[in-house]
């Protein structure tokens, strides 16, 4: 009998018919396509900025990025990385273990290797084509989706600010409970604002047009698993043992741009203008990555984009947010670790330094599948397995995913409920019609 420890396979595009499959044979490479043509459409524009050299430094990038999709398209093994950025080391390590774990059964391939691996890896090797070509190497080439995001979701926007602006005029007379209904609003809203992907659309429109506030009743029973009652409990709790020097600490590991910023936004002022915590860490990507994950720079362009706004509502946020900023009780932060193809339960050796910091916090509040992915290996769990053995090992702090099911993995359910669901809808893990609050205490 199998050692109860195994774990099971990694999901792979070798699983013919697999959403992995499809991805890797028809997501992605639409993905570098639509990249290819980004940089073409934005040659003049190198031009007037960089004359020659910004043409030729196009030329260069776009070459390297159709290599890298026939290399794709055609199973070719996986390389080395050849650039001198500071996490190519930590890359390359990470391919000579899949090498070594494919035991024998040849070199890794964009369709025998694991997904998760291959899918950021891609990511990374664009990131590569930019940075080893300047002068145009800061040059994002999935900014103007994210920004398209942000204007198509505008009523959203102004829907949801405005709701939560008039919610902070009377916080301080809410009792507990109707501060755990709005805390439930709000978790919802960031829930269900992790739909806007564009990389799981590859790269077409994805923004919420309608106010985020209207269906949140209807769509409870699509929440599959909903530990929003535990968390309730935590933050309560964290409060109550808070002594006067010691700060109620949530981190938030951020999904996508667009209007699912905005949310998570909302939801961190609401835990701060609530008392329930005292600072909010912001955890953002270092390079641009999976389409309309957030940066840096997409953190700071929403914040001035709500602040400059000519709705009342929508820049009294930007501004109370940038003032958040400047004191310190939010911060924001991309660690290399967020980008590597690693799940999370490496970060104790991979950053170690990392996870050290992560155990300071109170609660780590996870958006989306990709997080997901990283957090249960991106394996074929059985859907009864409990979220606490998927984390193999990872509990820095107490933690929650927030998430809308976009990739065949899931854990943690009730018995049957998985059968049940694939019976009915055999696409119910990869339609982002479902959700998940799923909680684990780190004990």
């Amino acid at each position: 009998m199998a050692a109860v420890t195994a774990l099971p396979v990694s999901l792979s595009g070798r699983f013919k018919g697999s959403f992995a499959y499809f991805t890797v044979k028809d997501r992605l490479p639409q993905i570098l396509t639509k990249v290819i043509d980004t940089l073409h459409r934005h040659k003049n524009e190198f031009f007037e900025e960089h004359g020659e050299k910004g043409v030729e430094a196009e030329k260069r990038a776009i070459s390297f990025l159709s290599k890298l999709r026939n290399e794709l398209q055609t199973d070719k093994p996986v390389t080395p990385l050849e650039d001198e950025l500071p996490d190519a080391a930590l890359w390359n390590q990470y391919l000579d273990y899949q090498r070594n774990v494919s035991n024998g059964n040849g070199e890794p391939s964009w369709f025998q290797s694991p997904w998760l691996f291959v899918e950021c890896y891609m990511y990374r090797r664009i990131h590569a084509a930019l940075a080893q070509n300047p002068p145009i190497d800061n040059f994002d080439v999935f900014k103007e989706g994210k920004a398209q995001n942000f204007f198509e979701s505008q009523e959203a926007v102004i829907a949801l600010c405005t709701y939560f602006q008039e919610l902070l005029k009377n916080i301080k007379d809410l009792d507990e409970k109707q501060l755990q209904e709005e805390l439930f609003k709000l978790l919802q809203v960031s829930l269900w604002g992790n739909k806007c992907d564009l990389s799981f659309s590859a790269g077409k429109a994805s923004s919420l047009k309608s106010s985020p506030l209207q269906s949140l009743e209807n769509m409870i029973p699509y929440i599959l698993v909903n530990d929003m009652e535990k968390l309730w409990s935590l933050l309560v709790n964290a409060k109550k043992r808070n002594t006067e020097n010691s700060n109620v600490r949530v981190d938030i590991i951020l999904d996508n741009a667009g209007f699912e910023l905005v949310s998570d936004l909302v939801l961190a002022d609401f835990l701060l203008s609530s008392k329930l915590a005292d600072e909010v860490h912001f955890h953002g990507k270092s390079i641009p990555w999976y389409v309309s994950d957030t940066t840096k720079h997409d953190f700071n362009w929403i914040i001035k984009q709500l602040q400059s706004a000519n709705h009342m509502w929508m820049s009294r946020c930007g501004i109370n947010w940038e003032g958040n900023l400047k004191k310190g009780a939010w911060v924001y932060r991309d660690h290399m670790f967020w980008t590597l193809p690693h799940d999370f339960s490496s970060m104790t050796e991979v950053a170690p330094d990392f996870y050290a910091d992560l155990q300071k916090s109170n609660l780590l509040l996870f958006k989306g599948d990709l997080n997901y992915r990283k957090l249960t290996g991106d394996r074929k769990w059985e859907y009864t397995v409990p979220f606490h053995q998927a984390l193999n090992k990872f509990h820095p702090a107490p933690l929650c995913s927030l998430r809308t099911l976009k990739s065949d993995t899931q854990v943690g359910l009730k018995p049957g409920q998985g059968e049940q669901l694939q019976a009915s809808e055999p696409e119910w893990m990869i339609s982002g019609k479902y959700g998940i609050v799923q909680f684990d205490a780190a004990l």
